[in-house]
Parts: C-alpha cells; sequence; structure tokens
C-alpha cells in the first residue's frame, strides 16, 4: 500500500512538473523572469495592468530597464506610484505598448510611426539599430506567448 501511495504522488509530481513546463509565459511572467524589469514590473502591478498584459494579445512592448527608470528626475518614479496618479502611470506605461507582434526585423531598415495604446504615435528608426523616440532598442525580439520585448534603454513619456 505504501508503495502505490509513493507512486501515485511521484506520478501526480511529473504530471505537475510537465504541465508548467509546457506553459509559456506571457509578458509579464517573461519581464519578471528576465530579473532586469523589476520596477517596470511594480508599476504595471501599480496600474493594475497585469491582466492587461497576461490577456491574450498580441502586444510590442518596449520596456525600460530598471537602469532606464533610474534616468528619471529624483522622485519621479516615488510620485507616479502613488494611486493618486494611477492614471498619468497607466498613460506612461500604455505609451510603452503597441497592439499586434512587431519582430526587430518588420523595422529593420525602415523608418515609420506607430500608434501605441495610450493613443499617440512612437517615431521607429530601424536604419541603425533601432530607435525608439530618443531611447535605443538594447535587446530585441524577447518572445512570449502574448507578444514580444524590447528592451529599450529610457523610459518614454507621451506629449
Amino acid at each position: 500500500m505504501n508503495n502505490v501511495v509513493k507512486l501515485f504522488a511521484a506520478g501526480t509530481l511529473a504530471l505537475m512538473v510537465s504541465t508548467s513546463a509546457s506553459k509559456a509565459a506571457d509578458i509579464v511572467d517573461t519581464a519578471v523572469a528576465a530579473g532586469s524589469f523589476k520596477t517596470l514590473v511594480a508599476a504595471v502591478k501599480a496600474a493594475d495592468l497585469v491582466g492587461t498584459l497576461k490577456s491574450p494579445g498580441p502586444f510590442t512592448v518596449f520596456a525600460p530597464t530598471d537602469a532606464a527608470f533610474k534616468k528619471l528626475p529624483k522622485g519621479t518614479l516615488a510620485n507616479l506610484l502613488k494611486p493618486e496618479n494611477k492614471d498619468k502611470l497607466v498613460k506612461i506605461l500604455t505609451y510603452h505598448v503597441v497592439p499586434g507582434k512587431v519582430m526587430a526585423a518588420d523595422i529593420a531598415g525602415k523608418t515609420t510611426a506607430v500608434a501605441t495604446v495610450e493613443g499617440d504615435q512612437l517615431q521607429i528608426n530601424g536604419k541603425h539599430g533601432v530607435r525608439v523616440n530618443d531611447a535605443h532598442v538594447v535587446k530585441a525580439d524577447i518572445v512570449a506567448d502574448n507578444g514580444v520585448i524590447h528592451v529599450i534603454n529610457k523610459v518614454l513619456l507621451p506629449k
């Protein structure tokens, strides 16, 4: 009897591991796993955008690193994370998101403007590396199951 329980437990554990291993990561889980987007993830949580970025999408996210957030003027981030500034935070974060899945190869050698979820446009220049407005893409094409992340070195601010 004891061997049956052990066998059942081992089988259940194996099933749980294989199920979790086969599940693809969405944009939020991919950003968390990367480890260099702690500030972005905290801001996404404060803005109640986790559910949106876990939805089917697809989305293209221009994700500022923790170092990019540190370049903001002192006190800016702390101020944006206050509950009373949630609307402003949502506006900034959704300015970093483009509907659809845009890979680096799609924009290589081109210049274009793309509409963001926030409503304004980003200027994309793929002629010498990739620039988004005045930010540089430092790592491209981090694929998630509901889109793609492109890592940028600066926080983008809408007009």
